[in-house]
């Protein structure tokens, strides 16, 4: 009798390299529609900045160009958000990656997909694996994280990148990341991540953050909204307090989200010593995060690694100054001094001295305030991200030939969603 042998990790590279793939003859299979078809591939369902670019590229895509379709690998709160927003959005919640790559492929026949657009690492696996089988034309992907994945990972990646016409990043640190990993044959364009500018040109919603934690109306108040997961810095942040208490001793520090570091900490809070412990807010997760960006006088971002950081974005869109750690794609967003103060990553004293800067200093945190409000408008918009990625759908559909005669970007212009579902419908 045969030993029984341990259960294989499915052989990606194995069935790439046994496939009757040719990029050069994958073409547009059917003229049944006029508008290609392009799919949002979504991994998860939870809440994060690629849930945020995702919502933004659903809402803001050219319907008079293309037929939109959005699917998500999982359920979640992002998937509810975007119901709310009135989008129509399939799930395929399949634990298991074989029965959801058949799945996903069937859906890719069966609506005749022309272009897949997979966003975070399950939707890449999922997504390229299916897309593969069912021979569809264009197939691409957004790398929104800096996440350090485990080897295994990282070679089923590598592998699946042949697959793949072009990958996108939110920035130069990224990409050099993703080269890194092996995936350096991939054909690159990097899109930052943009805002909805609208949404915070809106007046500021009532917020009751402060009354309901007892924080006094002019007491500076600094904030990071952020997962509570060990990548995002929280711990050096609240080290810091003590000493941003010494040089600015009305200070608060509200921490807003959730995540796997909730209890431990807050213990850390807890073993501060006062006033410290009492200035320090955690408020979980909150739906009106929009307000509470705008309640805050200082944005701040302690993070140990960074794709690029929507949540300074937002503060700078808001006209709120940012304090954050000259990581990933950050320092490509923010000029020291000029529209945002950067900091070592890990470094409690260099947050402090940061953080009690702009706390003393109305006039510094208008100035930087103003002056991030600017880089936002010039360089990280939402409209001005997806035309981006409606430049490079064009490019790659017409190589795939399934464009037949792009109009020019100009005659678009009037048919483009406003978007103005994003002010109405915060974050769940």
């Amino acid at each position: 009798m045969r030993p029984l042998r341990a259960p294989r990790d499915p052989d990606h590279e194995g069935a790439i390299a046994s496939a009757p793939y040719r990029r050069s003859r994958r073409i547009h299979r059917s003229r049944s529609h006029p508008r290609p078809r392009i799919l949002q591939l979504l991994a998860t369902g939870g809440n994060g900045g690629a849930q945020e670019s995702y919502t933004g590229i659903l809402l803001r895509l050219d319907r008079s160009a293309y037929e939109v379709r959005a699917l998500s690998l999982s359920r979640g709160s992002a998937v509810q958000r975007l119901r709310r927003l009135g989008l129509e959005v399939e799930v395929i919640d399949q634990a298991d990656d074989e029965a959801a790559v058949r799945e996903l492929g069937a859906y890719l026949r069966r609506e005749e997909i022309d272009l897949l657009h997979a966003h975070m690492f399950r939707a890449e696996v999922i997504g390229a694996r299916a897309a593969l089988a069912a021979g569809t034309p264009v197939v691409m992907a957004t790398v929104h994280s800096s996440r350090v994945r485990s080897p295994m990972d990282v070679a089923t990646l590598a592998a699946l990148t042949p697959v793949m016409d072009r990958l996108i990043v939110p920035s130069r640190s990224i990409e050099a990341k993703v080269r890194a990993e092996g995936r350096g044959g991939a054909s690159f364009s990097v899109v930052p991540n943009g805002v909805d500018l609208a949404r915070f040109d809106q007046p500021l919603a009532a917020c009751a953050l402060r009354h309901q934690f007892g924080i006094p109306h002019r007491a500076p108040l600094l904030g990071v909204v952020a997962r509570l997961e060990p990548e995002k810095g929280h711990r050096y942040l609240i080290d810091a307090m003590p000493a941003i208490l010494r040089g600015a001793p009305e200070a608060w520090l509200v921490i807003v989200g959730e995540g796997s570091l909730d209890g431990e900490l807050r213990e850390q809070t807890a073993a501060l010593p006062r006033p410290a412990r009492d200035r320090i807010v955690f408020t979980g997760r909150r739906e009106d995060v929009a307000a509470i960006t705008g309640d805050i006088d200082v944005a701040v971002l302690p993070s140990l690694r960074e794709a690029q950081g929507i949540s300074i974005l937002e503060a700078m869109a808001r006209r709120r100054p940012v304090v954050a750690s000259a990581v990933g794609g950050i320092p490509e967003v923010l000029t020291d001094g000029l529209d945002g103060l950067l900091v070592p990553p890990a470094d409690p004293a260099a947050l402090a001295e940061a953080c009690i800067r702009l706390a003393c200093s109305t006039a510094l945190r208008r100035q930087l305030g103003e002056a991030g409000r600017a880089t936002v408008e010039a360089r990280f918009s939402l409209d001005a991200m997806v035309r981006r990625y409606e430049a490079i759908y064009d490019e790659e559909l017409a190589r795939a030939g399934a464009l037949p005669r792009p109009r020019p970007r100009a005659e678009r212009a009037t048919a483009r969603p406003i978007g103005r579902a994003t002010l109405e419908v915060p974050p769940l």
